[in-house]
């Protein structure tokens, strides 16, 4: 068992695990969740101010799951500059224990392909069966996902088990890009962002939302801002002239919260007025 001493408003679990941005943890519990990362299991809950991880050994700890739940990223200081805007205030002190997760890329981009027109229910179930049929097992009914290499020769007729419809065609074509290294995500972790997101819109069914998701979540490009229809509504009432530019290079990250915000506290999609801070927020040091 490994114990980290975090606070809930630094890493709440179901906000940031059960928010559509990964889709391979279970809840067990109120503040109890079970996922695969990276081909690792990890059961992780809450116990007051700690956090209690089974499965991991205290190396892959440091060096996996820390990283992986972005808690070595300086949120006090991001979370101080989002605060002098006023609406990313209100969405911060809602929710202040959101993070975005550092994902796999292939992983990111497979999943957000599955996501399009989807619930999160449904996605977590296909993504589940693709596992289960191409990954390696690795303890009880959990597999490893599957690399592009595993997925070499894959058609849709082998993807017609994950009942995935017409995303199927989508998933063979990135399978084929990737391999060919017509994409190479290793790239796109530094490529200039049009450049990275044309690369990725190459893949049969990738628009710019499914780029922009893979992008932010699997490559930690924290300008993206996955653009669906709960950020369309925040950008048209909430900042109808435009998102602070002293915080575009973090506006993933600001997403998140807003994202939850919009999306579960009623009445949040009315104007706040401005008129009373004139100040650009910034980032200290």
């Amino acid at each position: 068992m490994v114990v980290w001493e975090v606070p809930d408003t630094q890493l709440n679990l179901a906000q940031t695990l059960d928010c559509g941005q990964s889709f391979r943890w279970v809840q067990l519990d109120d503040d109890l969740f079970e996922g695969v990362v990276q081909g690792h299991l990890c059961r992780i809950g809450r116990r007051g101010e700690q956090l209690l991880l089974e499965g991991p050994t205290p190396q892959e700890a440091r060096t996996l799951w820390w990283r992986y739940f972005a808690l070595d990223l300086d949120y006090d200081r991001l979370k101080a500059a989002f605060c002098q805007d006023p609406v990313l205030s209100r969405a911060v002190a809602y929710a202040p224990g959101i993070r975005v997760l550092r994902q796999d890329p292939w992983e990111a981009l497979c999943t957000f392909i599955l996501s399009q027109n989807n619930n999160i229910p449904r996605i977590k179930g296909l993504v589940r069966r693709l596992c289960q049929r191409f990954g390696r097992p690795i303890q009880g009914d959990w597999f490893t996902f599957p690399t592009p290499q595993e997925l070499q020769g894959c058609t849709r007729e082998d993807m017609a088990p994950l009942r995935s419809g017409f995303r199927a065609r989508y998933l063979v074509d990135a399978v084929q890009k990737v391999n060919s290294n017509q994409v190479d995500l290793q790239t796109l972790f530094s490529a200039p962002l049009p450049q990275a997101r044309a690369q990725l819109q190459q893949i049969c069914g990738v628009g710019p939302k499914v780029a922009d998701c893979t992008l932010l979540y699997g490559l930690q490009r924290w300008a993206c801002v996955p653009m669906d229809v709960w950020m369309k509504r925040v950008w048209a009432n909430l900042y109808p002239n435009g998102f602070p530019a002293a915080l575009s290079p973090w506006a993933g990250i600001a997403q998140q919260y807003l994202f939850h915000y919009a999306r579960t506290c009623p009445g949040v999609l009315e104007p706040v007025p401005t008129a009373h801070s004139s100040r650009e927020p910034v980032l200290e040091g």
